[in-house]
C-alpha cells in the first residue's frame, strides 16, 4: 500500500511510497537530530484517527496562532495573516483535518502559504492542495523539500512582496534561505516581524538570539549575525513572534539590533563577568 510518511520527530511529510524509509533527511542533518529511540514514522491518515486537534487563537486583529495539541514533532506556531483581504499561512503544520479547514474558512480562508525554513515544511503540501494555493519556498532550500508540488513557488533574492505590506526577507543563518515575514502597519498600527526560528525569542522575551542549531546548540558566525541584523534593520516593527508561542511585545526592531550587539560581544568574549 502506497502511503506518505510523516517523521514523527521533526514532522516532515514525504513523497509516496510503498513503504517508511530507513531515515529522515531532515533529522540525520546536524541541525536536527535522530530520536535516540530510533527512526519512527507515522502518517496524516493516522494521525486523524488519534486524538490531535489543531488550535487557533487570535493574537491580535488580522493575526491568527495555530499549533497542534497534544504537541506533535517540533510543536511549531504557524500563524494565519490578514492584511488587505490577503491572508497568509506562515510556516505550517504537520497535522490537518476538516475541523481546520473549516475554523480556517470560517475566517477568509488561505491565500497563500510561505515558509521561514525547512523545520516547518512539515505536510505543506496537503495545507496547499486543501485549500488550493501556491507554497512560496526560498530557492536556496530546494534540496530540503521531500515531497513535491506544483504548486511550489521557488523564489530568488532577498525580498518577495506577496501583497501590500506583506513581504518575505530571506536572513539566512539558520538556513540558506532562512526568511521572515515583515508584516507593515498592521490593524492596531504596528509593524509585525514573524520569524520562526530565524530569529528565536528567547526566555527573557524583550531579547532575541541566532543559532544555527537550537537542538544542537551550534552557534551562528559573528558574520553571520552581523549580515543578519544588518539586513533586518531598515523594517520597522514594534512585536515579534517566533514560532513558539513566545513575542516580543514591544519595540521588538530595537530589541533585534540590541539581541546582535549582545550575541557579538559573547563571541568575542566581551560579555562576561569573570
Amino acid at each position: 500500500m502506497m502511503t506518505r510518511p510523516i517523521c514523527i520527530t521533526c514532522g516532515t511529510q514525504y513523497e509516496e511510497m510503498e513503504s517508511y524509509p530507513s531515515d529522515c533527511v531532515i533529522c540525520k542533518e546536524e541541525r536536527q537530530y535522530v530520536n535516540p529511540d530510533g527512526q519512527e514514522w507515522t502518517t496524516l491518515a493516522e494521525m486523524q484517527n488519534k486524538p490531535f486537534q489543531n488550535q487557533m487563537i487570535e493574537e491580535q486583529t488580522g493575526l491568527y496562532s495555530i499549533t497542534t495539541a497534544p504537541t506533535f514533532a517540533i510543536g511549531q506556531t504557524a500563524y494565519l495573516v490578514q492584511r488587505n483581504g490577503f491572508n497568509v499561512l506562515w510556516d505550517c503544520l504537520s497535522y490537518l483535518d476538516k475541523d481546520t479547514m473549516q475554523a480556517i474558512n470560517e475566517i477568509g480562508g488561505i491565500d497563500a502559504i510561505a515558509l521561514s525554513h525547512p523545520h516547518y515544511y512539515s505536510s505543506q503540501v496537503e495545507w496547499a492542495e486543501a485549500f488550493e494555493v501556491p507554497i512560496y519556498i526560498h530557492e536556496d532550500d530546494t534540496k530540503w523539500v521531500m515531497r513535491k508540488s506544483e504548486r511550489m513557488v521557488f523564489w530568488h533574492g532577498e525580498e518577495l512582496e506577496l501583497a501590500p505590506s506583506l513581504t518575505i526577507h530571506r536572513l539566512g543563518g539558520h538556513f540558506q534561505g532562512g526568511s521572515v515575514l515583515h508584516v507593515k502597519e498592521d490593524n492596531e498600527e504596528q509593524g509585525l516581524l514573524l520569524t520562526g526560528d530565524i530569529i528565536q525569542v528567547v526566555a527573557d522575551q524583550d531579547w532575541v538570539s541566532f543559532m544555527y542549531s537550537y537542538p544542537n546548540l551550534i552557534p551562528l558566525p559573528a558574520s553571520k549575525v552581523e549580515e543578519m541584523a544588518h539586513k533586518v534593520k531598515p523594517l520597522k516593527f514594534a512585536r515579534l513572534y517566533n514560532a513558539f508561542h513566545r513575542v516580543v511585545k514591544s519595540n521588538a526592531d530595537e530589541a533585534v539590533q540590541r539581541s546582535a550587539v549582545r550575541y557579538l560581544k559573547a563571541l568575542e568574549g566581551t560579555l562576561f563577568h569573570t
